[in-house]
């Protein structure tokens, strides 16, 4: 999925995002883990929405779990085997 060729608003990502396993979010150096079905949906949106209403690039789903945002050692935590 592609966050900068199609915009996902509040809805369409609480949609996307409410089955994840676990949701990993960086903002800069802050890395929070979230679960989606423990983690209250306000929280997790407040997170992972940006400035311009829509869900944050980059954005990876990979298989039931997404990353949002950027952070180069959550990405190989979580793409590392």
């Amino acid at each position: 999925m592609s966050a900068t060729k199609q915009r996902y608003d509040a809805e369409a990502a609480w949609e996307l995002l409410k089955s994840a396993s676990r949701i990993h979010t960086a903002k800069g150096k802050k890395i929070k883990r979230w679960n989606p079905s423990e983690d209250g949906r306000d929280a997790i949106l407040n997170d992972v929405i940006g400035p311009s209403g829509n869900l944050r690039a980059p954005t990876w789903r990979i298989g039931r779990e997404f990353l949002v945002g950027f952070n180069e050692a959550l990405y190989a935590e979580v793409l590392t085997p």
